[in-house]
């Protein structure tokens, strides 16, 4: 059932509705009017900010313009030379050129020497194992009693049963020959050695390449250790670690070498004669030097297959070993 509203609470709520019309329409003019005000105002501080920035900027250019601290004449002066100055680019690109040309070069040349060292190193090692005849086995127990009896391309050490080849220190294989076998045979190759020395003495001046003690002889031994060999095919003799060791005739240096058992070695060769000066600890002459008597040419050392320091000293005439004492005289 519809309730009925009097005259009087009709006029009542009409009159609320306008109030509260009234009464919004009000704050959103206010508002808006608010809103205007502010956007003047920031528009208004932009422009002050603005321009006191741009009076800062000009008072700046204007100091730096007519400060000479800054921009000084030496100054000015330096960046007019910099900017006069003409780059030539064509010559950069041919000095860049050339640099990296030159560097292939040098590269190109440090290759080939090396392969040319390598070379002569290869030819060097098979020339000492051809010279020296070293060739070791593990069959007989000690790199200074192997020796490889088949090598008859050796012509420096031709090996046979009478002749012991050298292998090392003081060294060459003897063939376990006994006491009572072949000493008639001995004899005579030893009136023979005496003969090819007497001959030498007589063509060839010597000197003693090394005062000192002589530790081992020429011939037959009774070692101690297995790494000596039982037949001694040069002169051991003993000294100080670097003591000099002097050429002990003229001569051509044929051989300077680090390997094998006699370690640092020299050959040097005068007539057909070859003298081998080894374990020494440095060698002070090269190959294809001509060397003269009494000159300095290595220094004592122990190395290679050797038990101490001493000079290991070898007369070789025509692939035969002579007896060092019966030229030296000593």
């Amino acid at each position: 059932m519809e309730r009925t509203i009097s005259v009087e609470e009709k006029i009542r709520r009409a009159e609320e509705i306008y109030n509260r019309r009234k009464g919004y329409e009000l704050r959103n003019t206010t508002a808006r009017v608010n809103l205007e005000k502010n956007k003047n105002t920031s528009v208004i501080k932009k422009m002050r900010n603005q321009i006191i920035i741009c009076a800062l900027i000009y008072l700046i250019f204007y100091g730096l313009i007519h400060n000479n601290f800054i921009f000084s004449e030496q100054l000015k002066n330096k960046i007019n030379e910099i900017l006069a100055y003409e780059v030539n680019f064509n010559e950069i690109y041919s000095q860049i050129c050339s640099y990296f040309n030159n560097l292939e070069n040098r590269l190109m040349k440090e290759n080939t020497n090396e392969q040319q060292q390598e070379n002569t190193n290869q030819q060097e090692n098979q020339d000492n194992t051809q010279t020296e005849g070293e060739q070791n086995t593990q069959n007989t127990g000690s790199p200074e009693d192997s020796q490889d009896t088949n090598n008859t391309q050796n012509t420096e050490n031709p090996v046979d049963t009478n002749n012991p080849t050298d292998n090392s220190i003081g060294g060459a294989n003897e063939q376990d020959i006994g006491v009572n076998i072949g000493e008639q045979k001995e004899l005579t190759e030893e009136e023979q050695m005496k003969q090819e020395a007497n001959e030498i003495k007589n063509n060839i001046s010597f000197i003693i390449p090394l005062q000192g003690t002589i530790t081992s002889k020429f011939g037959v031994r009774n070692p101690t250790v297995s790494t000596v060999s039982k037949y001694h095919t040069g002169l051991d003799i003993g000294a100080d670690m670097g003591t000099d060791i002097i050429s002990a005739t003229d001569g051509k240096v044929i051989l300077n070498s680090t390997k094998g058992d006699y370690g640092n070695h020299l050959k040097i060769e005068i007539n057909d004669i070859i003298l081998v000066y080894a374990h020494c600890s440095k060698l002070l002459v090269n190959e294809g030097e001509e060397v003269k008597q009494g000159q300095k040419i290595a220094e004592v050392g122990s190395t290679g297959n050797s038990t101490g320091p001493h000079l290991h000293f070898e007369i070789r005439k025509a692939g035969r070993y002579i007896d060092p004492q019966l030229i030296l005289d000593i």
